[in-house]
């Protein structure tokens, strides 16, 4: 059972691939889209859900996603023709980092999908080289709440505290003007969904090869999220705008 394919029937109650509700995402996007017709391009969109959202929520908006898993783009490209979003929808399959397009975007998305570009800051640099002038970014990073166990270092990476990185994002140039830090219900949702929907399709697929190694994986990911960073790891979306230099 590979990565991808754990990954799909996880979220499969949260298709939202990071700890956000709906209300949150919708507000994001409300304060990250600047104008009607829009254009908005979201740099690791997996299955797309972002740019669902904004599709179905602003009829004049044009939006294109990119990401490297050819799976989850069939899945965007089925769900926006199956609600009738496909004309506006424009997907590429290549690396975030490596994408270029002819024309620049209002609202650039990378939310829990930094690790594509190697980090917040190098991530931050790709959006800007995309965005229109009075563009917005919208990005979603992980940081630490209270100190970690050496453990939960090693597990989740390199983060920092939630002051510490918005101090990083503003000295790279970038004015947060909204942001919401997901609540403990929301931190609990997304965990509780995710192994909640990998254990329930072993138990309701005993006969599959992939069952025991699915329901296994299952109990790990709830351990580790229960036993080790539960209790110190925070999730910060932010909407950035550029700050204008030195007159």
């Amino acid at each position: 059972m590979h990565r991808e394919q754990i990954s799909k029937i996880a979220h499969t109650g949260h298709p939202i691939k990071a700890p956000l509700d709906d209300d949150s995402v919708h507000r994001l996007l409300e304060r990250g889209i600047p104008r009607a017709g829009a254009r908005v391009l979201d740099l690791g969109c997996g299955g797309g859900e972002w740019l669902l959202r904004a599709l179905a929520a602003y009829p004049r908006v044009h939006a294109e996603g990119v990401d490297i898993s050819e799976e989850a783009l069939e899945q965007a490209r089925l769900a926006a023709d199956d609600r009738g979003l496909g004309e506006r929808l424009t997907l590429h399959r290549t690396g975030a980092a490596d994408f270029a397009s002819p024309h620049p975007f209002d609202l650039v998305l990378s939310v829990g999908a930094t690790h594509a570009f190697g980090g917040l800051l190098p991530t931050l640099a790709a959006a800007r080289g995309h965005l229109a002038p009075g563009g917005r970014v919208v990005v979603g990073e992980g940081f630490w709440e209270r100190a970690p166990s050496p453990e939960a270092a090693e597990m989740l990476g390199e983060y920092t505290d939630l002051a510490t990185t918005v101090d990083r994002i503003v000295a790279d140039g970038w004015t947060p003007v909204d942001g919401h830090v997901s609540t403990r219900r929301e931190l609990d949702d997304y965990e509780w969904s995710c192994w909640g929907s990998l254990a329930s399709w072993a138990l309701d697929h005993p006969a599959d090869p992939d069952s025991p190694y699915a329901l296994a994986t299952a109990a790990t990911r709830r351990s580790e999220w229960l036993h080790t960073y539960r209790d110190s790891f925070g999730f910060v979306s932010l909407v950035l705008r550029r700050t204008p230099g030195p007159a």
